[in-house]
């Protein structure tokens, strides 16, 4: 999947939008202004033009919770995140990229992925990356947080800079989501939102962990197939009250002392990362009009988290206030909109 359907043949391609970048009204930025722009609304970025043409550029940004969703509009221009710029104590996200018209070429981790409309890949601004544009080009930019992908961080790294077609595999089913989601982000303004921006992460999920299924398989690394077998085992077993590392290691006919061992290596223990998985799913249900009516109560009881008092002390600790807090905001109108970025942004 590392080479674009494009370059194969395939007679099936995306359908949308290819126009000039010229022929789209409205491009506000200049270069100066666009890097000031991406440094306060994404990461610190080296960024240049591209050929002869001067730069121009349009940016929009809508946030829901800590997803941040990016519609750019730009002329030729190329993009250098270097070590330089990346400090130890940055917040760790993955940013997907969805081309909509135009092109670009993405490289991280050793590998290279050109994109063409309808195609998506992910990197992680953690790590040094490039990205070229070589034409007019349009995308969607979706950044969100590591602790969103219930995968953990090397196994992420082996995808990277991988081109997942809109006319292949599971992309065509999950692309065309991510395609629809990019035209109509003034729908993330509405009390549904959130649903939505994390029903769009579970799929991209899913085309991870297919990806990375079909390059490890579950002969390349019995211990690295184990872990995944575990963490699969607790995602869908996160609601059971006796969850726990011995009953883990016991349904695996596996030593605890094992099971520790396979989440050490992860740089994770087995009950922290059980304990955030819950959170995360609280937190989403939080979050959700459709639950509104349930007690925060039922709603940790329904991940496992039964005690009140326990539970509230970890979400505050976890996301810095508390569950009751965090539902009344969401829920409460302080809801994300979709909006252009103002063109004369401060820079950082």
């Amino acid at each position: 999947m590392g080479v674009p359907a494009h370059a194969t043949g395939a007679a099936m391609r995306y359908s949308g939008s290819t126009s000039r970048v010229a022929d789209m009204p409205g491009l506000p930025f200049d270069l100066e202004v666009w890097r000031s722009t991406v440094a306060r609304t994404v990461v610190p970025l080296e960024i240049e033009e591209l050929g002869d043409v001067a730069f121009q550029g349009r940016l929009s940004r809508t946030v829901v919770e800590d997803v941040s969703l990016f519609e750019m509009v730009a002329t030729p221009h190329t993009v250098r995140r270097t070590p330089d710029l990346i400090s130890e104590d940055d917040p760790r996200f993955y940013k997907l990229s969805l081309q909509l018209a135009g092109s670009m070429v993405l490289k991280q981790d050793g590998r290279t992925a050109e994109l063409r409309p309808g195609d998506l890949a992910i990197y992680d601004t953690h790590r040094p990356y490039t990205l070229a544009f070589p034409e007019a080009n349009q995308a969607m930019v979706i950044m969100f947080p590591h602790e969103l992908v219930d995968l953990p961080r090397d196994e992420v790294a082996r995808v990277t800079a991988t081109c997942f077609p809109s006319d292949a595999g599971l992309g065509r089913v999950i692309n065309p989501f991510f395609v629809e989601l990019g035209r109509n982000m003034d729908q993330l303004a509405g009390p549904h939102a959130t649903r939505l921006v994390h029903s769009g992460l579970d799929l991209l999920v899913t085309m991870l962990s297919q990806e990375l299924h079909r390059r490890l398989g579950p002969v390349a690394n019995p211990a690295r197939s184990l872990a995944r077998e575990v963490r699969e085992y607790i995602l869908d077993h996160l609601g059971d009250l006796d969850l726990t590392p011995a009953s883990l290691a016991r349904a695996h006919f596996i030593s605890t002392r094992h099971l520790y061992t396979i989440f050490s290596a992860e740089g994770q223990t087995v009950s922290a990362w059980i304990r955030t998985r819950r959170l995360e799913r609280i937190r989403r249900d939080l979050g959700d009009p459709l639950l509104a009516d349930r007690p925060v109560s039922w709603v940790a009881g329904r991940w496992g988290l039964p005690d009140a008092a326990h539970f509230s002390r970890l979400f505050k600790a976890e996301f810095g206030e508390s569950p009751t807090g965090y539902r009344e905001r969401i829920l409460g109108g302080h809801r994300a909109r979709a909006a252009d970025v103002p063109a004369q942004s401060p820079p950082r």
